[in-house]
C-alpha cells in the first residue's frame, strides 16, 4: 500500500465547508493536513453546526475533516506568528479559506513567507478573490449561487429561483483550489520556488457557467428555467413521472433516441418527421414531451429500468437513503466506517479519487487542539518549557 501524498505537509487555515472539503481530498490521499484553529474563537465554526452536535464537535465537522490534525494557534498573537513561521519552514503549502483581504493581514501570502521558505505554496480560497472591489467581503455558497446566475437557471418556470440541494459552489471551488495547490507544488518541485494561488467561490461558479456563458456572450441567448429539470437544448433529456415515482432519461445521442423508441414500443415516434433529429425534436419539444409523459406514466420505475438500463441513459430519482444503498456505490467502496470516541462508529462517504494500491485512512476528525503538543514537540522540537510559555501567553 502507498500514500500518494505522503511526506507533504499542508497548513490549513480554513473553516466551514469549501476549504475543508478541498483539503479532505489531500488528507484522504495521505498528506499531513494540519488544521490551524483559533483558540479564542472555539476553532472551526463547523464544530457547532447543527443538527447532531456535542460540545466542540458535530457530524458536519466530522464529514469534512477526517484524517486531519488540529492545532490551536492564534495567528494575531506575535508568539503565534513565530510558531507559524517555524511551521512554514518545514511545510510544503499554506492553504487559507478566508476573506480575500485576510491572507495578507495574517501573513499568509508568498511575498510574506518567501524568506522563511522559498518553496512554500500559498493557496487562498476566498469568496471574491484577493483583488477587486469586493475582496474584503464575506461570501457563502448560497449567496454566490444567486450572484453567479445559478439560481436563475434552477427550478421550474413560474416558481421562485432555487438553489442547488447541495453546497455545489463550496465543494467545486474546494476541489478547484486543490488543483491549483497541487499545480503550485509541482512547479515548486521543478523550480525551487513557490507561489500564490488565488481561487474564489465567485470565479469558480462563473467558470462553470461554461457553455451557457458562451451562448449568452456571443449570441442573443437568454437562459430560461425549463419544466421537469429539462436540458436546455437536447430533447428528450429530463425527469419523467412514472406510475410510482420519477425517472431521469437522457437521449444525448441519436442511438439513444432509437433505443428509447424500442423500449417504448413506439414505432409511430420513429415514423414521425417531427422527431427524426436533435434539431427537429428541439423544435417540436412541447409535442414530443407531452406524448412521452403519457407513455412513461403507464409503467413503474422498476419496469422502465428493466426495459432501458444499458440501452438508454436512465436512472431513478432516488432519495438520499436510496442512493446510499445503490449496489454500484457499495461495490465501489464509497462508504467508510470511522470510529469516533463520542459518536461511536460513523459511516461516511469517501472522497471520489481511487488509485489502485493506495492506502485508505480512516481517522476521525480531531478534537480542537488535539495535536498541538505533538506538533510542537515532534515537528518543531520545542521543549516542554517553550510549550508552557506559549500556552500561558495564549498563543496556543
Amino acid at each position: 500500500m502507498r500514500d500518494l501524498l505522503s511526506g507533504y505537509r499542508v497548513l490549513a487555515v480554513s473553516q466551514f465547508g469549501a476549504g475543508p472539503f478541498g483539503t479532505l481530498h489531500l488528507a484522504d490521499l495521505g498528506a499531513e493536513v494540519i488544521k490551524i484553529e483559533n483558540p479564542n474563537a472555539g476553532g472551526d465554526v463547523a464544530r457547532t453546526v447543527p443538527p447532531y452536535t456535542i460540545p466542540g464537535d458535530s457530524l458536519y465537522f466530522q464529514s469534512l475533516n477526517r484524517n486531519k490534525l488540529s492545532m490551536t494557534l492564534d495567528l494575531k498573537h506575535p508568539d503565534g506568528q513565530r510558531v507559524f513561521r517555524d511551521l512554514v519552514q518545514v511545510s510544503d503549502a499554506v492553504f487559507s479559506n478566508l476573506r480575500g483581504d485576510q491572507p495578507e493581514a495574517l501573513g499568509l501570502t508568498y511575498e510574506q513567507l518567501e524568506a522563511t521558505n522559498p518553496r512554500i505554496v500559498c493557496c487562498s480560497l476566498s469568496g471574491f478573490g484577493t483583488t477587486g472591489p469586493r475582496r474584503s467581503e464575506p461570501a457563502y455558497d448560497y449567496l454566490i449561487q444567486g450572484l453567479a446566475g445559478w439560481m436563475s437557471l434552477t427550478g421550474d418556470p413560474g416558481t421562485m429561483p432555487a438553489k442547488s440541494g447541495l453546497s455545489m459552489v463550496d465543494f467545486s471551488a474546494g476541489v478547484v483550489a486543490m488543483v491549483g495547490l497541487l499545480a503550485g507544488l509541482l512547479d515548486a518541485q521543478r523550480t525551487g520556488r513557490g507561489c500564490d494561488v488565488d481561487v474564489s467561490l465567485l470565479d469558480s461558479a462563473i467558470s462553470m457557467l461554461n457553455y451557457v456563458a458562451i451562448w449568452t456572450l456571443n449570441r442573443e441567448y437568454h437562459p430560461l428555467r425549463l419544466a421537469d429539470s429539462a436540458h436546455a437544448s437536447l430533447v428528450p433529456a429530463q425527469v419523467f413521472q412514472t406510475q410510482d415515482g420519477y425517472l431521469v432519461v437522457l437521449c444525448f445521442k441519436e442511438k439513444f433516441w432509437q433505443a428509447l423508441i424500442t423500449a417504448l414500443e413506439a414505432p409511430d415516434l420513429d415514423a414521425d418527421p417531427r422527431f427524426v433529429s436533435f434539431a427537429s425534436r428541439y423544435e417540436h419539444r412541447d409535442a414530443l414531451i407531452s406524448d412521452l409523459k403519457g407513455r412513461f406514466r403507464k409503467r413503474t420505475t422498476r419496469e422502465w429500468l428493466a426495459r432501458m438500463s444499458g440501452q438508454v441513459p436512465c436512472a431513478p430519482v432516488n432519495s438520499v437513503e436510496e442512493a446510499l444503498r445503490e449496489r454500484q456505490i457499495l461495490e465501489r467502496d464509497m462508504l467508510v466506517e470511522v470510529d469516533h470516541p463520542d459518536f461511536g462508529t460513523l459511516r461516511q462517504v469517501r472522497t471520489a479519487i481511487k488509485v489502485p494500491g493506495a492506502a485508505q485512512h480512516e481517522r476521525p476528525a480531531p478534537a480542537l487542539g488535539a495535536d498541538t503538543a505533538a506538533i510542537l514537540k515532534s515537528v518543531l522540537r520545542y521543549s516542554d518549557e517553550q510549550i508552557a510559555l506559549l500556552r500561558s501567553s495564549g498563543a496556543v
